[in-house]
């Protein structure tokens, strides 16, 4: 008998291997997912303007890659000391202008290029509730802490998120005809919307990704928050705050979407590297000068090897560390 439910995805047509690059955007689900192949040490850029969660902001800070925007003083604002971008997410916030600025455009120049050269793209929406600022109506991608009065809030209709995509996934598949798109939702609760909100904007979310695959039917989907909600369906698979995925979880999606989008090779050697980079984060504890030499010549090997098999894999970063602590 079957306790469960478990949900099977088919591998796509197009695999992932160390050749395409890849770029996830979106709610903080995107990092995660991204953490795992950064990993691996897969050519991968996440989240360029830091996390954004609601459809509109995500386009935003996709629109500002493509069209190459630079950002001035003017796109700045000043709050408790420090300077901000209403387009970006808290880390950017700096309490020197020109720093901030400078991060903000350094990262974008890069996410552009980098964009320009991504065999797949992975959109993360999270909520369909948005926020615009009360003085100008424009919406912001991270109220950094702000007060409430000084934004509207409004839910997204599943319309007004089929017409900002539309121009845009136009735009993405004319000018980037290689790029393979793929939406999902992600499986973290926005509790503070109560549970009934939080599932109405959760339906904005997938009615409008549906609507969106109609007219565009290469676009992908990735079922992550049906994985946690109807495949895993357990507390035991959330974190302490009861919202957001456990280790175990994260690593069950991890699992279904490598089986699905990356080439068994590629995932094989994915493995190898990610025990590499795990015991680069291993604290070392031995006061053995010989162990520790040891066990970073075993390292060594390994990197070797690896590098000899895949000439497109750069482990320069990790090599350059167990040599530092021999």
């Amino acid at each position: 008998m079957d306790f469960r439910t478990e949900i099977h995805i088919e591998p796509q047509s197009r695999l992932i291997d160390y050749s395409s690059p890849v770029m996830f955007i979106g709610s903080c689900f995107s990092d995660e997912i991204a953490a795992k192949m950064k990993d691996g040490f897969f050519p991968v850029l996440s989240n360029p303007a830091g996390v954004v969660y609601n459809p509109v902001s995500v386009s935003s800070a996709l629109r500002s890659l493509i069209s190459g925007k630079t950002y001035t003083v003017e796109d700045l604002w000043f709050h408790n000391g420090k300077w901000l971008s209403f387009a970006h997410y808290t880390d950017f916030s700096h309490h020197d202008k020109d720093s901030c600025l400078e991060k903000i455009n350094r990262v974008a120049c890069e996410a552009a290029g980098f964009l320009k050269t991504a065999g797949f793209l992975f959109i993360t929406f999270g909520t369909a509730w948005i926020y615009r600022r009360a003085d100008t109506g424009d919406p912001v991608s991270n109220c950094h802490k702000i007060p409430a009065s000084f934004f509207h809030r409004e839910l997204l209709s599943v319309s007004s998120v089929v017409s900002e995509w539309k121009e845009l996934l136009r735009e993405l598949y004319t000018g980037y005809p290689d790029l393979n798109i793929c939406f999902t939702v992600s499986p973290v609760r926005h509790w503070k919307d109560g549970a009934h909100g939080n599932q109405i904007s959760k339906s904005v979310l997938f009615l409008a990704i549906a609507e969106l695959q109609k007219i565009f039917p290469d676009a992908g989907y990735f079922p992550s928050y049906e994985l946690l909600m109807d495949d895993l369906r357990d507390y035991r698979f959330y974190a302490r705050d009861m919202l957001h995925p456990s280790d175990s979880a994260t690593d069950y999606i991890w699992e279904k979407f490598s089986g699905a989008f990356i080439e068994s090779s590629a995932m094989k050697l994915c493995k190898e590297i990610s025990e590499i980079s795990k015991a680069r984060r291993h604290r070392i504890t031995s006061r053995s000068k010989s162990e520790i030499g040891s066990f970073a010549d075993k390292m060594l090997e390994k990197i070797d090897k690896i590098e000899s098999k895949e000439p497109l894999v750069d482990l320069s970063s990790l090599r350059e560390y167990f040599l530092s602590v021999k």
